[in-house]
């Protein structure tokens, strides 16, 4: 959610001509998260999120977006893509793939309680029962291959006890994908910052650029690696029960993923270690970029992989 490009005024102007969605007001860059380049655009008819895609190609966007607006009907509250007036989601603009989606009410939480994190479990269980009936498919752009390809990429950025870790938590999930696991579609990145609260409820999940088909446990993981976070890196018994308890009255667990709650979650972990690694050390130029620290996933890997019997110990449902 970086500027990396720059649009303008008159440039927007003359884009929204093929959409009808009202006249140009007001447009605003969006300086947070770090893949894509976003703005706000008011127009007569209301307000809306630009996207240009820095790193996704043309080929892939349609999966993203065809899969926002299939959850969209079934009534998951999340941007809903516009449609120019040649009926398409997916447009260009400066040079860059381009969309245009509904502004979704609300704003994001800094600190969640347990009652927060019981919406968002219903809400991203429903989320996964929605996404079972959409039929493309979409390998996780960020999973293990990503990992072992990345891997030789930034240690020689991290000091020796870090480097070890990262190896020997690379080298552990390659022997625990858990191919026996209910999957299906997953958002990938569900953090506090791209869920947004309309007073109690939530008014939109938002970022959607990282969905892709996998086990679903492991979303559920990403999500409590953020959500349920105490202070110390360790996750919070009360706010994880709420959690793992609402989800499972929409969608129960199975066996098998009661059993690898506790590699899911150091998945988890890994995933945004080693991707916010990436982003700080190694970064496109950008107008506005905005790269998060990796050291808060690394502490809480080290936390899981250290307190792994007490991880099958929180999964009460």
């Amino acid at each position: 959610m970086s500027v990396y490009t720059t649009v303008t005024p008159e440039q927007l102007s003359a884009w929204l001509e093929n959409y009808p969605i009202g006249a140009l007001i007001g447009l605003e860059g969006i300086a947070a998260g770090i893949e894509n380049t976003n703005y706000f655009v008011t127009t007569t008819h209301g307000r809306y999120v630009l996207t240009l895609f820095e790193r996704l190609k043309p080929r892939e966007l349609p999966f993203y977006l065809n899969l926002m607006a299939h959850l969209a009907r079934h009534g998951i509250p999340c941007p809903q893509p516009i449609a120019s007036l040649d009926n398409d989601y997916l447009g260009e603009l400066n040079g860059k793939p381009a969309s245009i989606v509904t502004c979704v009410p609300g704003a994001d939480l800094a600190q969640v309680n347990a009652g927060q994190c019981a919406t968002l479990g219903r809400l991203l269980a429903e989320m996964h029962l929605a996404g079972a009936s959409y039929r493309a498919e979409m390998p996780n752009p960020r999973g293990p291959e990503w990992w072992n390809t990345a891997l030789p990429e930034v240690l020689p950025f991290l000091d020796p006890d870090a480097a070890v870790l990262l190896r020997q938590e690379v080298h552990f999930q390659s022997a625990h994908r858990c191919g026996d696991l209910p999957r299906g579609i997953i958002h990938g990145d569900l953090f506090r910052d791209n869920v947004l609260w309309d007073g109690d409820r939530i008014g939109g999940v938002i970022d959607f650029y990282f969905a892709c088909n996998d086990v679903w446990i492991y979303d559920i993981a990403i999500a409590a690696n953020d959500w349920c976070v105490a202070s110390d890196a360790m996750l919070d018994r009360e706010r994880t029960a709420a959690l793992l308890g609402a989800y499972h009255v929409v969608r129960p667990f199975t066996e098998p993923e009661r059993g690898a709650w506790p590699a899911m979650l150091r998945a988890g972990a890994l995933r945004f270690w080693m991707s916010r690694l990436y982003d700080l050390h190694l970064p496109r130029p950008g107008e506005l970029t905005y790269a998060k620290e990796p050291r808060h996933f690394q502490r809480i890997l080290e936390q899981h992989a250290a307190n792994e019997a007490e991880l099958g110990q929180l999964f009460v449902p």
